[in-house]
């Protein structure tokens, strides 16, 4: 298999900042939101790790409320300050212990948090994708700056049902036909 395709045992989703604060601000915020609770699902159903992150959730809110419904257990959020998920205490040890290598990232906004995530975690040696139908920000030329500067330091580009797809790798997988239902 290419060293870029996901695998499920090397691989964990995390979820960037999808707070209420942004629900008013980010223009496809409904859309990014649902595609993100179907990544989680997803995930869920592969048995791979998802993680959530919130940034100031005192001043932003919690994560939004229908990808907080698509955790089938109590979600694992980490509270941050640092734009950066990887300066949050504990991040990064958290990936680790969960032997992850490859960290698929989602949420907003892609120009700073998102983007300042993906390029820590690529200095620390993970291989990073990124569901760019899962990902945002307020404005469209901000959406694309950050874009284009993971793209151009190592970012894999992905969407939710490609990466679900690599995770199962065949048609034949025992979940095969529960994802394929999820996504229509």
């Amino acid at each position: 298999m290419h060293p870029k395709i996901l695998e499920s045992s090397k691989t964990i989703l995390v979820v960037i900042d999808v707070q209420e604060a942004f629900r008013s601000v980010v223009n496809d915020f409904a859309l990014i939101a649902s595609n993100i609770a179907i990544a989680v699902r997803g995930f869920q159903i592969l048995d791979v790790p998802v993680i959530a992150t919130e940034q100031y959730p005192k001043g932003l809110g919690r994560t939004a409320e229908e990808i907080l419904l698509a955790f089938t257990e109590e979600p694992e959020i980490i509270e941050k300050t640092a734009f950066s998920a990887c300066r949050a205490d504990g991040f990064v040890e958290k990936l680790r212990s969960l032997n992850a290598s490859q960290i698929v990232l989602c949420g907003v906004e892609a120009h700073v948090c998102v983007s300042q995530t993906a390029h820590d975690l690529l200095e620390q040696g993970f291989d990073v994708h990124l569901l760019e139908d899962s990902t945002s920000s307020r404005y469209d030329h901000d959406k694309k700056a950050g874009l284009a500067k993971m793209h151009s330091c190592g970012v894999i580009p992905s969407s939710f049902e490609m990466a679900l797809f690599e995770l199962m790798g065949d048609s034949k997988h025992e979940k095969f036909k529960e994802i394929q239902a999820l996504i229509k």
